[in-house]
């Protein structure tokens, strides 16, 4: 099979080689076929792990990213390797997210993007940290500030933790 793109290096390669501490030099994207269309793309990531900074225990999360693009999108492949990246890497819930977010936004300058990281209770305590951001200048920005006041308003049943 013929690769169609040369500067994607991860997508069907059988040799992938796994990041063992936190990576974000395995981020790829590409190019957008429809920047003029504006739409979400979610990716559910539920098998998320993470080190405690401080007890260096796991922590386990299911990790939601959503994403208006611009002219990029990130490669699916990549951001699996991405987040498996941080599998090794001490840091607390907040800062991971947030970290997600802005390696993302660095990557892709999207129109519109939010992490939220739902955290399995350690200790009887469950940590779910939502991040976002719009482009500056733009509807977005102001989406984003609306989308913060309320991101919770309506919160899902938690049945698992």
């Amino acid at each position: 099979m013929a690769r169609e793109r040369e500067d994607l290096t991860l997508l069907g390669s059988q040799h992938t080689k796994y990041p063992t501490d936190y990576d974000p030099g395995v981020l790829e994207s590409f190019d957008n076929k429809h920047p003029d269309n504006d739409y979400f793309v979610k990716f559910n990531c539920p098998e998320f792990t993470s080190l405690c900074p401080i007890t260096g225990q796991p922590d386990f999360a299911t990790v939601y990213i959503s994403y208006v693009p611009d002219q990029k999108l990130v490669e699916s492949k990549s951001l699996k390797l991405y987040l498996f990246s941080f599998r090794n890497h001490g840091d607390f819930h907040e800062d991971c997210i947030n970290i997600i977010m802005k390696d993302l936004i660095r990557l892709l300058d999207p129109k519109y993007i939010e992490v939220w990281g739902k955290f399995l209770p350690r200790g009887g305590l469950s940590i779910d940290p939502y991040c976002n951001h719009g482009k500056p200048g733009t509807k977005w920005e102001a989406i984003a500030d609306h989308r913060l006041a309320n991101h919770d308003l309506n919160p899902e049943p938690v049945n698992n933790r």
